[in-house]
């Protein structure tokens, strides 16, 4: 059959992404890639250089994502199909332009980890992700900001003459546009994958992309990729080089045989293919390669101890499978990022396929031959030169124009071509995408100032070219927030707090009020903080209730929630939890079933003294539907009430906690613990 590109729809048990948070995201989402390294680590100079090169310190300008639940229903999801008579692809433009499934005809095999249901999860940088097929990850150490976002797609010419489906988007912590085009040529086995990042600015910028593809994990599946060693990295925070395959007394490429979730990036030699595979105990299964740009590969594995296995029961279904991941990046390991010069642009090319070698040799002792067994089956299936001519045949079709629209994405790009005239052949920013979100700025644009309003919890933008025209606009409360978050974003925090001072006297309200308990709150001031996050709690309680029944009302009832999800813990420091409890009995109605108020409820209880009520709560259960990765809140908070029954009104001693712990297990409901324990 000739090579199509198609519509269709898949019907999936889903929970809705729900709405974004309404507070800005002036936080980083957590330190879960906070690094030590130990002094005899003997890390390369370039990695070294680029682990510290431009970290994130918040998402902003992106919202954070926290409004899903986890009841699903069947659910309707646009998608894309790629085909021919070999393979056909799955394509979610929808929900990051993920490769759902990746399915070869012959055999009448998946090739990916195909989820059975869409269920988001708090993984990416900006909080919703859901697991399964092939993720594109671009912006920053994590998971994409756009995994549960749609894409523009569309399809476009092919080299080979047939056609290709193109996705890009404007990518908003870097400022940067990307694009993914796939492509499936006449009787290949291949689905090949073409990726450009471009930066269109003047300055430098850092970029980081992995591709992340989950596979099937079973007893007996072992990955291999080209390398004797690997960079081991845990949610202990430690990087350092092991080798590879077996480390610290077990086969590490088995992903059933390490204990607890850990990385393992491949340190691949220069000048070596770059490939890396999953292979059952048949030796069968999926190959990812790339021309030599993608330098890293890398294996993900939660582990065989229950909370590795909770967490993989917590992001699909109970009974169907786990998944390891495979990675391929820019970088050697997903902690670093590079540097992208102004006018330059990055691009590759990559190829996914079946891959069957010689289960004997794979699954040998002799780990050398089965790297060699590997090679040999991807060099027969898809030579190396093979990879790098499709690579050539399709640079001059990056920049062909799209011919007929699948998919919308953001206005982002059309507001950044707007501001600067950008021309980016291939990946056109219509202006017709332009929306609600983009209209202040817009106003800005054309006028020089913001709108004169206060400001409500809305998009923002923190660029330094617009904070150069936030800096020249007129003062006034919408203008000073939004500067201030601007200069937050750039580090300058004093000058963020006078921004937001400045807007308080222009009559801005609550979110200045939010942003300057954060601040406070950074700065190590429980006390202060706690009074600000009264401030703004009543402030929005107030604009909730009087504002007249529509949009601003709704925007501060969503609010009311969010403010006190972040106000207790802080109420909790300052050692007033009476104002917490008092803010919890405040929540709008049905809100305080949900299971994170359910645990700041208990919180609150045990440091009260009321310590069996505590514990009732947890004995009744409750799921935390947007529980961070890395995140041990549950399970501390389980060990504090259970030591505090232990130990009556007596001191916690080292006795009492030992003691806790025999008599008290965490339940497996609880176990989410990341960390050997």
């Amino acid at each position: 059959m000739a090579t199509s590109v198609r519509r269709t729809t898949l019907t999936l048990p889903a929970a809705p992404i729900g709405p974004d948070n309404p507070l800005p995201a002036l936080r980083a989402s957590d330190d879960l890639h906070r690094i030590r390294i130990p002094e005899d680590a003997g890390l390369p100079a370039d990695m070294a250089r680029q682990i510290h090169y431009q970290p994130l310190r918040t998402i902003l300008p992106t919202p954070r994502r926290d409004g899903y639940g986890r009841h699903r229903e069947r659910t309707e999801v646009e998608a894309v199909v790629i085909e021919n008579d070999r393979l056909r692809a799955t394509v979610l433009p929808g929900l990051g332009g993920r490769v759902y499934s990746l399915h070869h005809k012959p055999t009448d095999r998946e090739l990916l980890y195909r989820n059975p249901v869409l269920q988001p999860a708090n993984f990416a940088l900006n909080g919703a992700w859901f697991s399964g097929g092939i993720e594109w990850n671009i912006g920053a150490t994590g998971h994409t900001t756009l995994a549960c976002a749609p894409l523009h797609a569309a399809r476009v010419p092919a080299p080979d003459g047939g056609e290709m489906l193109r996705l890009w988007e404007w990518e908003r912590l870097r400022d940067l546009p990307f694009q993914v085009d796939l492509w499936l040529p006449e009787g290949s086995d291949f689905l090949y994958v073409g990726v450009r990042i471009r930066n269109p600015h003047h300055h430098t910028a850092p970029v980081y992309w992995w591709s992340n593809i989950a596979v099937p994990e079973a007893e007996g599946t072992r990955v291999v990729a080209p390398a004797d060693e690997a960079w081991h990295f845990g949610y202990e925070h430690t990087l350092r080089r092991v080798p590879a395959p077996e480390s610290d007394g077990a086969d590490r490429s088995y992903p059933l045989r390490s204990d607890v979730p850990a990385d393992y990036f491949y340190e691949v030699p220069d000048g070596a293919r770059r490939w890396i595979t999953s292979l059952d105990e048949g030796g069968r299964g999926l190959v990812q390669t790339s021309t030599d740009t993608l330098r890293g590969r890398k294996l993900f594995v939660w582990g065989a101890q229950r909370a590795g296995r909770r967490w993989q029961r917590w992001l699909t279904e109970p009974g169907t499978g786990g998944y390891a991941e495979i990675q391929a990046g820019l970088a050697r390991t997903q902690l670093e990022h590079v540097e992208l010069d102004g006018g330059g642009e990055f691009s590759w090319l990559e190829a996914y396929g079946p891959l069957a070698a010689d289960p004997a040799v794979v699954h040998g002792d002799d780990w050398s031959a089965a790297r060699d067994e590997v090679a040999a089956r991807l060099e027969a299936a898809l030579p190396r030169a093979d990879v790098d001519a499709a690579y050539a045949a399709w640079r001059p079709y990056a920049d062909t124009e799209p011919k007929e629209p699948l998919a919308t994405g953001s206005g982002w790009g059309a507001l950044e071509a707007a501001r600067a005239g950008h021309e980016l052949p291939g990946t056109p920013f219509d202006a017709a995408t332009l929306g609600e979100e983009q209209q202040p700025w817009l106003t800005l644009l054309t006028t020089g100032d913001l709108p004169a309003d206060a400001p409500v919890p809305g998009a923002t933008q923190v660029a330094p070219a617009w904070r150069d025209l936030l800096e020249s606009a007129r003062p006034g409360p919408a203008t000073d927030y939004h500067l201030g978050l601007a200069q937050w974003h750039a580090g300058d925090r004093a000058q963020a707090v006078r921004s937001w001072e400045r807007a308080l006297s222009h009559g801005a309200g609550c979110l200045p009020l939010y942003c300057l308990a954060v601040a406070e709150w950074e700065a190590g001031d429980a006390t202060r903080a706690a009074d600000r996050f009264a401030e703004a709690f009543a402030c929005a309680d107030r604009a909730a209730h009087s504002a007249p029944p529509g949009p601003s009302a709704r925007v501060w009832r969503a609010a009311l929630p969010a403010l006190v999800r972040e106000a207790v813990p802080v109420l909790l420091a300052a050692r007033r939890s009476e104002e917490a409890a008092e803010l919890l009995g405040r929540l709008p109605e049905g809100a305080s079933a949900d299971g994170r108020f359910r645990l700041l409820t208990a919180q609150v209880l045990l440091d009260r003294g009321r310590t069996a009520e505590a514990r009732e709560i947890f004995d009744a259960g409750f799921e935390i539907a947007d529980l961070r990765e890395g995140d041990e809140t549950l399970s501390d908070t389980w060990y504090a009430v259970a030591e505090r029954l232990v130990a009556g009104e007596g001191p916690v001693t080292d006795e009492v906690r030992a003691t806790a712990r025999a008599e008290h297990p965490l339940p497996e409901r609880y176990e989410y613990r990341m960390r050997p324990v």
